[in-house]
């Protein structure tokens, strides 16, 4: 087997956990489906259709209205059926995220805007024989004529210096855009409605430089992976919030310690 495109998430699981990335892309074993993340999901198609009415138009009511159009297209999905006990706590989480849509207008001012790209499908060669692809949520156009690449997080934002991963996807992003428009990106920017706060990070040509040769060097090292079948747990904060911990190498042998 080897590996014919890779995602910025992917590229982000194998450099935080190699075991991870087998889990989601080589064995491809499902995740349950949280509230937060369904919130996302719905968020994400909002916004996404909110660019698409006049500016005078882009009031919170009417990303409210939009946001109970997108859930109620999505509620009886498979991936979200059955995900809340009740209706009651089915309206309690209506409510939590139509404050979380309330948080965007703080950010930024939709009216002054229309953006270049939204939900923009990338599929761009990079390197020798490697292919990423990804979904960006916004590409926008600065006055000055800039490009500026946009993220949503639905999610708590977290200190800055633990915004790092996340940047790391983006920057993956701008070089996709580089090979798309042939522009570079003046800086990504991450959204967290749930604050809200604004991390913004200035990009150019050296660091993108940099981010194809470490692409090229992670390319290699997951083709080795899967060529060795080794795929090394690494451990740390976030495997407490791992949706396969139960079954990961790593927590087994020390549960086996402990016992």
């Amino acid at each position: 087997m080897t590996l014919e495109t890779l995602s910025p998430s992917r590229a982000g699981d194998f450099k935080a956990c190699p075991q991870l990335f087998r889990f989601r892309a080589i064995d491809h074993l499902p995740e349950p489906t949280s509230p937060q993340q369904a919130r996302g999901t719905t968020a994400h198609l909002a916004l996404q259709r909110f660019y698409e009415l006049a500016r005078t138009e882009r009031s919170p009511e009417r990303l409210f209205d939009l946001f109970r159009e997108a859930w109620g297209e999505l509620r009886n999905e498979e991936e979200f059926a059955g995900l809340f006990a009740s209706l009651d706590e089915e309206r309690a989480w209506g409510v939590d995220s139509m404050t979380l849509l309330a948080n965007y207008f703080q950010l930024e001012n939709p009216e002054t805007f229309d953006p270049l790209e939204r939900e923009l499908d990338l599929l761009e060669p990079v390197g020798e024989g490697m292919m990423i692809r990804g979904i960006l949520d916004r590409v926008d156009r600065r006055p000055d004529g800039r490009i500026v690449i946009t993220d949503y997080k639905t999610g708590s934002a977290p200190p800055e210096t633990y915004s790092i991963p996340a940047f790391f996807a983006l920057k993956i992003y701008a070089l996709l855009i580089r090979r798309h428009l042939a522009e570079t990106p003046a800086e990504v920017r991450l959204l967290y409605l749930n604050g809200p706060t604004m991390y913004r990070f200035p990009v150019d040509d050296r660091q993108l430089d940099a981010m194809e040769k470490q692409l090229a060097a992670l390319w290699l090292a997951i083709n080795r992976a899967i060529e060795r079948n080794h795929f090394p747990p690494r451990t740390g904060p976030l495997c407490n919030w791992c949706s396969f911990r139960s079954i990961c190498p790593a927590w087994e042998n020390l549960e086996q310690l402990a016992g």
